[in-house]
């Protein structure tokens, strides 16, 4: 299966018009600034569903990349999986928890990390060094994180040959737990970079050295290669329509529903790979009724979804308990745009957007979109109450699940089983989960962790209480403008 650029061919060589699948993951950004995208998808409709009934998350995983003809050899791919082996439960990285008769969770946040992006993350990271190997070159990997990525990514690449990776976070704009995620990982190849502002910014730094001819002229002369970790990798979202399937596949074998009957899929979103993943789960035929897309204060993206329009002019990043979600440009709305309106208008959508911070759908486009997505947002108040009210019946959720209890309550057109996924463990943000239940948070995050843990009789995973006795090993925090600067003196 072949590649192509979500915003058309520019002519220059280094941009063909389509690409193989490793292609794509090694050189993320295409023309015109553009990310790429499947030329087609597979169908993975009820024949497939049927014939996966029985299957493991390896087995399905595995299936559905051989699916998309990706050209990894098998024995990498087998590899890559097998990682899942080392999440809390080697037989089920993805549990299932039923919360209500009509509402389930999908916890993605097993892996080492505690957070959803293990579930790409890990394999990914096979599949790239591997790749490095195999063209006996050296790569930067470049990560923005808003606080899940960047563990991710960390853990992922430390200590693999060949392989630098460079990540960005916004100072103040994680939780404490994420931040020592990063900043006591001590591998020689690895570089934590803090920057005085907000995700968008890391972000835009990114993709900008991603797409500038100078920065990988000056790594060319080090014999050095760029790629990025974040979702605009399709490597990242491969990946990330698997557990959507699988939760579906759950439901039918816990006989909650039968095969081919819809249901409902809530994600919190940010970047949009996580919605992207079961938009395009929709597009090869899981049957979803719709994605129902929570947001919070920072709610671009329901005013896209709902009325049309992506408009951030006269808005700022606004910090939220669910700081993950504290984004105003999400780049994987691309890929959506892309398939269902094409290169010259997603060029024209995504030019607009980038010079003006602005664009409007029109009718025909807006209902199309409606076709798949509808949106809420969950202020902090209110995702304080849902942690509190869950808590109550004797679940602990973190505050970006929380936000999609909101989507629950008030998006849902029909009474359909509902899935939502759950994107991070609560210990990543104990002093929110503290306060919403009614415990002391006290001096920082360790006590309010110790505090949840003894009122809910609920473990502290090894990886995060460990993180307290780490010492910090990257104390790098710049201005934005210096990022260029640090990473090369980096290298």
């Amino acid at each position: 299966m072949k590649f192509i650029e979500t915003r058309g061919n520019d002519g220059q060589p280094r941009h063909p018009v389509s690409v193989e699948f490793s292609q794509a993951i090694l050189g993320p950004i295409a023309s015109y600034g553009g990310i790429y995208a499947p030329e087609s998808l597979p169908d993975l409709g009820l024949s497939f569903l049927e014939a996966h009934l029985q299957s493991d998350y390896k087995q399905l995983a595995k299936a559905i990349l051989l699916a998309f003809e990706i050209d990894i050899e098998e024995s990498v791919i087998d590899e890559a999986l097998s990682l899942y082996d080392h999440f809390d439960d080697a037989e089920d990285p993805t549990p299932l928890a039923k919360l209500r008769e009509d509402l389930f969770v999908s916890e993605l946040y097993h892996g080492p990390t505690r957070a959803f992006k293990d579930m790409a993350l890990q394999p990914f990271g096979v599949l790239l060094s591997a790749l490095a190997r195999k063209r006996d070159e050296e790569y930067l990997i470049l990560a923005a994180t808003s606080g899940d990525t960047g563990p991710a990514a960390l853990e992922t690449f430390k200590n693999r040959d060949r392989v630098r990776v460079a990540c960005m976070y916004p100072e103040g704009g994680t939780s404490d737990v994420q931040r020592l995620q990063m900043i006591t990982e001590d591998a020689d190849n690895l570089k934590v970079i803090g920057i005085h502002g907000h995700f968008d910014d890391a972000q835009a730094a990114l993709k900008s050295l991603l797409g500038s001819a100078q920065f990988k002229a000056t790594l060319q002369e080090k014999k050095i290669h760029l790629s990025a970790a974040n979702s605009v990798n399709f490597g990242r979202i491969i990946f990330q329509i698997i557990y959507h399937i699988h939760a579906y596949l759950e439901l039918v074998r816990n006989d909650e529903i039968t095969m081919g009957d819809s249901i409902y899929l809530a994600v919190p979103s940010g970047n949009f790979g996580n919605a992207l993943g079961g938009y395009y789960a929709i597009r090869m035929g899981l049957p979803i009724e719709k994605l129902l897309i929570s947001t919070n204060n920072n709610n671009v993206l329901k005013q896209l979804i709902n009325h049309g329009r992506y408009d951030f002019r006269d808005s700022s990043v606004i910090s939220t308990l669910s700081p993950a979600m504290d984004i105003l440009k999400a780049s994987n709305v691309e890929r959506v745009l892309f398939d269902l309106f094409g290169a010259e208008r997603t060029r024209e959508l995504m030019k607009q957007l980038d010079d003006e911070k602005f664009y409007e759908l029109s009718e025909a486009e807006h209902n199309q979109l409606k076709q798949y997505f509808i949106a809420d947002d969950c202020d902090d108040v209110e995702t304080i109450a849902y942690i509190k009210d869950f808590f109550e019946e004797g679940y602990v959720m973190d505050p970006h699940t929380a936000t999609c209890i909101k989507t629950f309550d008030t998006c849902r057109e029909k009474n359909l089983k509902t899935v939502v996924t759950s994107t991070a463990e609560w210990t990543k943000f104990s002093m929110t989960i503290a306060d919403a239940i009614g415990v002391e948070s006290g001096s920082g995050d360790l006590e309010a962790l110790n505090n949840i843990s003894a009122k809910a009789d609920i473990k502290i995973p090894e990886q995060i209480e460990a993180l307290f006795d780490k010492p910090v090993a990257q104390k790098t925090l710049i201005d934005k403008a210096d990022i260029e600067k640090t990473i090369l003196s980096f290298l």
